[in-house]
């Protein structure tokens, strides 16, 4: 399996960031749409902290497994050990904080197609669009707590076009206003 699908994984973890806090996923610098950008170290944090359920500073492949189950990604598992194989990189077994943010930095940083990627993720129906629905059922997956409400104003937030959902264009917009690109 190769990085960018690590990183497809990561940013699942991060959606309830994105929706609440647009610009804060990416460290702020230049503005607009480029190939690759670098996300914000304490962002990551909060992923690597998503992954790393007993708190021990290290992610094992069985925390890994676990949460690709708990976000619907459970036909992934087998792809653990070929993940591991690429991040760890002291050989250990296990993913630190600096082998994590390493797997951001190949390839340059976020791609483009990563953040579609993360759109696709949230558009479980596959029309194309968020729901407040949708928004909630991935907070669920992931542990957080959200009523219907709070998750329609989250969309509001992003919704630029008034419909009510938030679509490919706006989504990228919200994921690359404040980006440093690289």
């Amino acid at each position: 399996m190769s990085t960018t699908s690590f990183l497809d994984f990561q940013y699942n973890l991060i959606k309830r960031s994105y929706l609440r806090k647009p610009s804060r996923l990416f460290s702020k610098q230049n503005s607009g749409l480029r190939n690759n950008f670098q996300p914000n170290m304490d962002e990551m944090k909060q992923v690597f902290e998503k992954f790393d359920s007993n708190k021990d500073g290290k992610i094992s492949q069985q925390e890994y497994k676990a949460t690709l189950k708990c976000l619907g990604m459970g036909n992934l598992v087998h792809e653990v050990p070929n993940i591991f194989r690429v991040v760890d990189l002291d050989g250990d077994g296990f993913i630190n904080f600096k082998e994590f943010m390493e797997a951001q930095k190949k390839d340059g940083g976020v791609r483009t197609l990563d953040i579609q990627n993360a759109f696709r993720t949230f558009d479980k129906n596959g029309d194309g669009k968020i729901s407040a629905e949708e928004v909630q059922g991935m907070l669920r997956r992931l542990g957080e707590r959200c009523n219907l409400e709070d998750c329609r104003r989250m969309v509001r937030a992003v919704d630029t076009d008034g419909d009510g959902m938030v679509d490919m264009d706006e989504f990228m917009v919200m994921m690359t206003q404040s980006l440093r690109c690289v």
